[in-house]
């Protein structure tokens, strides 16, 4: 049976997630459920997206992902299913997919259309369940939806590159340590870098440095009085291979964090400006 993840921006207060958990045991008792995350920021799409993206490669194919943020049916959200690098996804158009799809085209996309023959108001408990559930069993996407062209395409927070030297970049998303992840790539990072010194600027300090992992920023060939140690600004391209801004074993409630120090915050900029034509 294949495994059914669920992502929302419930909380773990209300009892929306067991009640949709509970809805798909109803269907399918012998459902593998796995929650990937139920705290997301309320209606936030980026970070849905960001968390999301770093997770599903993880599943084994033919996991059935139901996306539970923003997630009311209007006539600008659609409710969608598609095929993506071998994973199916359940959950409004708008946006989400987008990201979560930069790199890789689905495979195959239906605009939800059960609507008629199931009475809600919470989408994710009846409409998502039961389309998520109907794949599980091994039914198609062309059963409950009919084909659509495109999706929505969220182009607000993508980074820019503004000359053959500057990447202008945000912050999508800040993680439970306080890090600072922007949504410029290490691919675009080298692509407009070509291997030349630069500064990265983010907030109220900057870099000449990009690690490639946190504890690059610690010499252990010094003494332990003579080393960085915690509390340590740096940057580094996390496993998401995203350019982010940390503080080495960082601590929201001792030593703070990045997105505190350095007084970043979601969508606050983060910018790469790269020297001419001096090669590294």
């Amino acid at each position: 049976m294949a495994f059914i993840t669920l992502t929302t921006d419930f909380g773990r207060k209300d009892h929306f997630v067991s009640a949709v958990k509970g809805a798909i045991y109803t269907l399918l008792p012998e459902a593998n459920i796995v929650d990937v995350s139920h705290e997301i920021s309320p209606f936030n799409i980026t970070e849905t997206a960001y968390i999301l993206k770093n997770a599903y490669k993880s599943f084994p194919k033919g996991t059935i992902h139901i996306i539970g943020v923003d997630s009311e049916m209007t006539p600008e959200n659609k409710h969608i299913a598609l095929l993506l690098d071998g994973h199916y996804f359940v959950c409004p158009d708008n946006g989400i997919m987008s990201m979560i799809a930069s790199e890789i085209n689905p495979t195959k996309v239906v605009e939800i259309n059960i609507h008629d023959r199931i009475e809600t108001s919470f989408s994710v408990l009846d409409v998502f369940v039961n389309v998520a559930c109907h794949i599980a069993r091994g039914g198609t996407l062309e059963v409950i939806g009919k084909p659509l062209s495109e999706i929505t395409k969220m182009v607000e927070l993508q980074p820019q590159i503004v000359s053959e030297s500057k990447i202008i970049g945000s912050v999508i998303y800040i993680d439970n340590y306080g890090n600072v992840i922007s949504n410029i790539t290490k691919e675009m990072f080298n692509t407009v870098g070509k291997g030349r010194k630069f500064t990265l600027s983010a907030g109220r300090y900057n870099f000449k440095k990009v690690l490639s992992k946190y504890s690059d920023i610690v010499d252990f060939k010094l003494p332990i009085n003579e080393r960085n140690s915690a509390g340590s600004k740096l940057a580094l391209f996390n496993s998401g291979n995203y350019l982010e801004i940390a503080i080495y074993k960082s601590n929201l409630q001792t030593v703070g964090g990045a997105s505190s120090l350095l007084g970043l915050d979601y969508r606050s900029s983060v910018s790469v400006e790269f020297e001419k034509d001096t090669p590294a």
